[in-house]
């Protein structure tokens, strides 16, 4: 299978809420700004998505919505996620026949699978769906951790094509990239350790951040993917302060509370995140001042 370039700073996309519906020119219009800003890929309906209390009608319209409005001018990797196997299998046929150009897998929550179980889920979304399938790892969520051996094997497969890591272990960059060859897509899902990931050999992030700047989020991964580290040490240390802020209550309502103080969205969630705490918007607004975003 042909691999897009999936590289650089790939915005995980809010799903914007106005009165307890998907807001769909919002959503419109924040996909607009992404690739105004020069991000380099969109991921629609992932967990920072809210994908887990979007109905399977408003996460499929918030796929198709996605596609639509990108016109292929950027990758989009759908989420398609499910604790249950045969659910993630459908999303992701779903992402295929609406054009999307990858699915985002996330490591089955709740369930606490063991690495054969893990194995065994990715392979059969691998063998249902030919479409690239990027894994995600974030073990403080799903308790579920995808360990550097199992991705080994999955590697060999040839629809999963690499992996989204938040687990913030800079050494797992390493090994993957001796056992699951030159071919795996590296990407980050943790803002803070950006720089620390590409300089390990990471290509990219699912960002977090760039919902609420991607002008520099997206600069920072030009320069740091380019080698220029002066460039992207000072943007580093312009952005640290955010990508921390931002997950100062439960994401996304942190996103979401930036995001409405610049006029994108409104700041609404869907239980059980509840809206950003009033404690923690004045660190919020600061880190917003120090990223320039305001």
């Amino acid at each position: 299978m042909v691999q897009l370039p999936f590289r650089g700073a790939i915005t995980a996309l809010i799903t914007p809420f106005r009165d307890g519906a998907v807001d769909e020119a919002a959503f419109v219009a924040l996909i607009e700004r992404q690739i105004a800003a020069g991000i380099h890929g969109l991921v629609p309906a992932g967990t920072t998505g809210e994908t887990s209390t979007l109905s399977h009608d408003e996460h499929r319209r918030v796929v198709e919505l996605c596609v639509q409005t990108a016109r292929g001018r950027v990758p989009v990797i759908a989420g398609a996620g499910s604790n249950a196997t045969s659910e993630a299998i459908d999303l992701a046929r779903h992402a295929k026949a609406v054009g999307a150009d990858a699915v985002l897998v996330v490591a089955p929550y709740y369930n606490r699978p063991s690495q054969e179980g893990l194995y065994r889920h990715y392979a059969a979304i691998n063998d249902a769906v030919q479409i690239p399938v990027i894994t995600y790892n974030v073990p403080g969520r799903t308790v579920a951790d995808l360990s550097n051996e199992t991705l080994e094997r999955l590697s060999t497969l040839p629809n999963i094509v690499g992996i989204k890591d938040a687990t913030g272990d800079l050494t797992r960059i390493s090994i993957q990239r001796l056992t699951c060859g030159p071919e795996w897509v590296l990407l980050s899902g943790d803002d803070p350790t950006g720089l620390g990931y590409i300089a390990h050999g990471g290509v990219g992030c699912i960002s977090v951040t760039s919902n609420v700047a991607p002008e520099s989020v997206a600069a920072f991964y030009n320069a740091a993917l380019s080698r220029d580290w002066d460039t992207a040490l000072y943007l580093q240390d312009r952005l640290i302060r955010l990508h921390k802020a931002l997950f100062r209550d439960a994401s996304p309502a942190p996103t979401k509370f930036a995001m409405a103080q610049l006029g994108l969205c409104s700041d609404e969630v869907r239980l059980p995140i509840s809206p950003c705490a009033e404690a923690v918007k004045p660190a919020i607004l600061e880190a917003m001042r120090e990223a320039g975003v305001i």
